[in-house]
């Protein structure tokens, strides 16, 4: 079968690899789509520290049962199923807390396990331990189910920052995070949703998209100042940052009205990871700042049935399908924000 692997920084290879045989507890999938995101571009520069190479890439998984290892129940050939990325551990003291999370053992697809840039994958036993297999409900395509990931890490965003109904919120970084945010804000009730973004194209393509009730390029105007004059001074009840940028975080800070919320989404190089940030607008304003970090298996479940709902429509955001042999291309695409969302289909 065809493979994309990592074999070191600026190295990915499409190869052949021998088809991989199901064990006790596993389940093997065809892949039929596995998206790429901001972090493949990342891994494809710089490496990853859970990366030990040759290892294949993908981490946005959906296609459908091919076999099923001894001790496998519930799953049969034929069966169509989206994949978590994130795999906690389930029993660490924080996994009992229901902190999945951030559970400290978490291993990944793609990264730990061989992932979903390949025709074929197995979907690790630790993944059926704790419920990381996910049913696609019916009339949802695989290149939908794909997005599921992406989109549960915005849903777990979201329920830290409590975005809810009547809510000003304003996403900062119009990428597919930031547009998945603009959309599952809306769904959650919030009463206006501004989408700020520095690359002016790149904004007038999310926004053509997902409509958000404000757009405002941020190379062209102060955001902060624009933020002040929408609200009448008041500032917004949440800011989400989804980008990766410093600079994105500190004006998150200035745009929050008093009891604000802000979720440092995005998060930033570790080799400049600390902003400026005015410690009496937290003090004085009452300002909740939370992070977000992935997504659990339920948010995985739950991100399917909001996308099968039509409540949160992904179609839309995936603006370019390529095939296998084609990932480096779709990398390069990603790299340049010249989509939204990139889906290989191997």
């Amino acid at each position: 079968m065809k493979v994309a692997r990592f074999h070191a920084p600026g190295d990915i290879r499409v190869e052949d690899a021998p088809e991989p045989e199901v064990g006790p507890g596993e389940v093997k999938i065809r892949v039929r789509n596995c998206s790429t995101c901001g972090t493949d571009v990342k891994i494809f520069r710089f490496g990853h520290h859970h990366i030990r190479p040759p290892r294949v890439m993908g981490h946005e998984v959906a296609g459908e049962v091919v076999d099923v290892g001894a001790g496998v129940e519930g799953w049969s050939d034929g069966d169509r199923v989206q994949v978590i990325a994130a795999i906690p551990d389930g029993t660490c003291p924080d996994c009992r807390r229901g902190w999945l999370t951030v559970c400290p053992n978490q291993e990944s697809i793609g990264y730990h396990y061989d992932g979903g840039f390949a025709e074929y994958m197995i979907v690790p036993a630790k993944v059926l331990a704790v419920n990381g297999l996910n049913r696609i409900p019916d009339g949802l395509s695989f290149a939908e189910a794909s997005v599921a990931e992406p989109f549960a890490c915005v849903l777990n965003g979201q329920e830290l920052a409590h975005v809810g109904d009547g809510d000003d919120v304003v996403v900062i970084g119009s990428g597919p995070i930031g547009c998945l945010h603009v959309r599952l804000a809306r769904a959650r009730g919030a009463a206006r949703v501004t989408l700020v973004e520095l690359n002016r194209a790149r904004l007038d393509q999310a926004a053509t998209i997902v409509s958000p009730d404000v757009a405002i390029c941020s190379a062209e105007t102060d955001a902060v100042d624009e933020i002040a004059k929408l609200t009448d001074g008041r500032g917004v009840d949440v800011v989400i940052t989804a980008a990766a940028a410093g600079q994105a975080q500190e004006q998150a800070l200035a745009m929050a009205a008093r009891r604000g919320r802000i979720s440092l989404f995005g998060g930033l190089p570790k080799d400049n990871p600390y902003i400026k940030a005015d410690s009496n607008l937290v003090h004085y304003r009452e300002l909740t700042i939370v992070g977000a970090n992935g997504s659990s298996p339920a948010h995985n479940a739950a991100a399917l049935r909001l996308i099968a709902e039509e409540s949160v429509p992904v179609a839309d955001l995936i603006t370019h399908r390529l095939p296998l042999d084609e990932v480096l291309t779709a990398i390069d695409i990603v790299s340049k924000g010249e989509a939204i969302k990139v889906t290989v289909e191997p």
